[in-house]
């Protein structure tokens, strides 16, 4: 399913089934959090994170540029890239607008 995500539903979903994965954690039992990335007031990206127990800090972040979105463990090192095959339009406003 990586490579064929098509909503931000799935893409947010993805992104939370594969932090929570790579620390076998429960994904009901934490939840994701979501702040937009702008780059010279241009909505660029989104920084996904998930807090864990023990102080774990899961992260990933999606390019809208490249259409790719980058895993980080509690490291701060990239474990994993997805490069997305088309475009995720349904992005929430909230998150598009500049702040």
């Amino acid at each position: 399913m990586n490579g064929m995500l098509q909503t931000w539903a799935e893409l947010r979903q993805f992104v939370h089934h594969t932090l929570c994965g790579k620390e076998n954690l429960l994904v009901d039992q934490f939840e994701l959090e979501v702040d937009p990335l702008h780059r010279q007031d241009q909505f660029c990206g989104v920084n996904f994170t998930l807090f864990g127990p023990r102080q774990i800090r899961l992260g990933a972040i999606w390019t809208v540029e490249r259409n790719s979105l980058f895993f980080f463990d509690a490291k701060g090192c990239r474990f994993q890239t997805t490069q997305l095959q088309q475009p995720i339009h349904d992005v929430p406003s909230g998150l598009i607008s500049s702040q």
